[in-house]
């Protein structure tokens, strides 16, 4: 149970006119009736949710237990974020990659259904080097749009490259370094889990086994998912390299890598982040990085879209 909270717990050149028309292009969201069934402090989750956000999509949010989970009983994919989503017929989307993929290829796309659209995102089982059975989709960061749409959206094939490429980082990276700094002490893992338990979907016992117990096995797991993941002994500098690099990629020409507003890159890469929001881990990275500026103006375009 204790793992299990703990993996809750644990490109862009395009100019103004450009993201003029693509606001501009966007279907009207009012069709969407959509569930987000979540544990609140999984950044998956959290990407997911910014997404939404930003995009102005109402929503409603099922708190998943993440111990017994019954609330996900009906599906037989037994992960987080799930979305159930109705254009005229009930759909489910799972992965968080495939969920942003999907929805914003909706709203872009004038030609096809969201069922349609999903059925391009198929599941393929793949083995892990543990020998899990697990399900990847390939093609998970393409939009899939019609060579019109795709010129509208991306008018230089970099544009695409480069948002593709920094999602990707986002879940194959940058997602990884959480786990092993939120809990990286015994004092910081217990802090981590009295937020999830004050977060998340728990009975007062359960909360309290919980917090304690959670915190404890969680502090070994960081410590074997640092190891797996090749990183340094004082892992806040894997945090702070993988940040600084972001925003150099970003450049200081630009407010966010989508330009002036952000893409579905910058919104992966702020979902990851804001699981952190709180905790020690997070307060260290805007003193000794240079994420803030970029962060700050992330939570103030999501909240003008959500006003």
């Amino acid at each position: 149970a204790a793992f299990a909270l703990g993996g809750g717990a644990g490109l862009y050149l395009a100019a103004r006119q450009r993201l003029r028309e693509h606001s501009a292009a966007e279907q009207p969201a009012g069709r969407l009736q959509l569930t987000l069934y979540q544990y609140k402090t999984c950044p998956f989750c959290s990407k997911v949710r910014a997404f939404l956000d930003y995009h102005g999509l109402p929503y409603e949010i099922v708190e998943v237990n993440p111990i017994m989970r019954r609330e996900i009983k009906f599906s037989s994919y037994r992960k987080v974020p799930i979305l159930l989503a109705n254009a005229g017929s009930p759909l489910q989307l799972n992965d968080s990659s495939v969920i942003i993929s999907a929805i914003k290829t909706y709203l872009i796309s004038k030609r096809n259904s969201l069922e349609e659209i999903v059925s391009f995102y198929p599941p393929m089982k793949t083995v892990t080097e543990q020998g899990k059975e697990v399900f990847e989709y390939g093609n998970k960061y393409w939009l899939m749009l019609d060579e019109k749409e795709t010129k509208r959206v991306y008018p230089v094939k970099e544009v695409r490259v480069e948002e593709m490429k920094w999602r990707k980082w986002a879940d194959d990276w940058l997602v990884h370094l959480i786990s092993p700094n939120v809990y990286r002490t015994p004092r910081e893992a217990l802090a981590s889990f009295d937020y999830i338990v004050r977060e998340g979907k728990f009975g007062t016992v359960e909360g309290f086994f919980a917090k304690y117990m959670g915190a404890v096995a969680m502090f070994f797991v960081s410590k074997r998912l640092k190891k797996r993941h090749h990183l340094q002994d004082n892992v806040r500098e894997d945090l702070y390299e993988a940040v600084n690099e972001w925003v150099k990629a970003i450049g200081k020409h630009r407010l966010f890598m989508g330009g002036n507003q952000p893409n579905l890159a910058d919104l992966a890469v702020y979902g990851v982040l804001r699981v952190m929001e709180g905790l020690e881990a997070f307060d260290d990275m805007m003193v000794h990085t240079k994420i803030q500026p970029w962060y700050q103006r992330m939570e103030e375009v999501i909240k003008k879209a959500e006003a």
